[in-house]
């Protein structure tokens, strides 16, 4: 018998704030550039693991409305980490995906993310012939810790 996946109204929260004022194409991508692991093969066979901490790490690319509500949210988060770094109250991400099976049966993919900060500057562009991209802030946002849970 085959297996039916249905997606549809995930949910991003960053810190306590429940995000609504999403970009079009791709508005959140969460993804993890390191390995989590390594193997080296040695002589005689003999094999050596070692669990890599930074493979925990998880970017996220956040893409919103320039000037919204969420925007602004964000944006006043940046300038709290650029006044002072040290004082920065980290971030907490939140990524809900929701799969149908079909038979009206639900199960989330839950992403918890902590240990959040900006990693570069937002963006922008001006463009004359209608570019809407113009009208999009990216968040680059790394965060330190994360991990996928299935309810």
């Amino acid at each position: 018998m085959s297996s039916i996946s249905l997606t549809g109204q995930d949910g991003i929260q960053i810190d306590s704030r429940v995000l609504a004022d999403f970009a079009d194409g791709d508005v959140a991508s969460l993804t993890v550039p390191n390995d989590l692991a390594a193997v080296k093969s040695s002589k005689n066979g003999n094999l050596i693991y070692a669990f890599n901490e930074t493979g925990k790490q998880c970017e996220l690319s956040l893409r919103v409305l320039a000037g919204s509500s969420d925007d602004k949210y964000l944006n006043s988060r940046l300038q709290e980490m650029k006044n002072d770094f040290s004082k920065f109250i980290l971030l907490v991400g939140t990524f809900t995906k929701r799969v149908g099976d079909g038979a009206g049966n639900i199960t989330n993919a839950i992403y918890n993310c902590t240990g959040g900060i900006f990693k570069r500057q937002i963006e922008q562009k001006t463009n004359v012939e209608g570019d809407t991209s113009q009208s999009v802030a990216v968040y680059p946002i790394l965060f330190g810790n994360g991990g996928r849970a299935i309810q």
